[in-house]
């Protein structure tokens, strides 16, 4: 099969990423720190509502959450259309090398 994948683990990732505290986590969606605890912990699991406030706060798909889709996203809100173009330029200048 794949390779081993872990919700809880892929939350701490993303947190740890965004620089941000358990209890920040928690306090921006109105959860306990237990529950986010929980989460990364995998001993408890979100509601449906919860994982799509997840993936808006870490910028991800909720599938990238759940393991379906392993690429992270690159989302471009907020920026002017010539500013994503250009950072699409960028991406496939990569891409050709």
């Amino acid at each position: 099969m794949g390779e081993f994948y872990d919700f809880g683990l892929r939350l701490k990732e993303l947190r740890q990423t965004k620089r941000m505290t358990q209890k920040q986590v928690a306090e921006r969606l109105k959860l306990g720190v237990s529950t986010v605890s929980g989460y990364e912990n995998n001993t408890k699991t979100p509601s449906l509502e919860t994982l799509i406030d997840l993936a808006r706060l870490y910028n991800v798909s909720t599938d990238y959450l759940l393991g379906v889709d392993n690429r992270p996203m690159l989302y471009l809100d907020g920026f002017t259309p010539k500013q994503a173009r250009l950072i699409r330029e960028l991406l496939d200048s990569f891409r050709e090398r």
